[in-house]
């Protein structure tokens, strides 16, 4: 039986290139939400963290996510996610629609934009009409959807599995 000691807390590994993805959130109901995601992308290094509406991030929950992460604020969305696009990045929505792709099978692009949806309506449909694909993570019991931050947190480590090394 091997022994374990408690190595807290645990260094970042340095990655070889800084990471090329963003979240993008859509107004959403929950600030809770929101500071889970800003907590999950500081420990995932990802670029940056685009909110919408009134977000704000709570730090006793982001913790060290939000003060390590670049953070933006907009009133709206598709303007960001157009311009985003315009220099490369290529949309990818988390979402359940009718032609989405598992997220087991999904090749991330190295510059993504992940697009995350509002609580109980999801990604609205201009939003939907710009990205280049839609991931789900499959479900197999009730309710028929994963938690916004749980989702996101899900697609987000499956990005760095993808790109372990940024």
């Amino acid at each position: 039986m091997a022994d374990y000691v408690h190595q807290r807390p645990v260094p970042p590994q340095i990655l070889d290139r800084p990471r090329e993805l963003i979240v993008a959130c859509v107004p959403t109901r929950s600030n809770v939400n929101v500071s889970q995601i800003a907590r999950t992308g500081g420990v995932c290094a990802i670029e940056r963290l685009v909110l919408t509406g009134n977000a704000n991030l709570i730090s006793k929950i982001a913790r060290d996510g939000a003060d390590s992460l670049e953070v933006s604020i907009h009133r709206t969305l598709l303007p960001v996610l157009l311009r985003l696009k315009k220099d490369g990045y290529k949309l990818v929505g988390l979402e359940q629609t009718s032609n989405s792709q598992s997220l087991h099978d999904h090749a991330f692009e190295r510059r993504t934009v992940l697009v995350v949806g509002n609580e109980r309506l999801g990604i609205p449909e201009d939003i939907l009409a710009v990205l280049d694909d839609v991931v789900e993570i499959p479900i197999w019991g009730l309710p028929h959807s994963y938690n916004l931050a749980t989702a996101t947190n899900m697609a987000l480590y499956e990005y760095c599995k993808q790109y372990p090394k940024g």
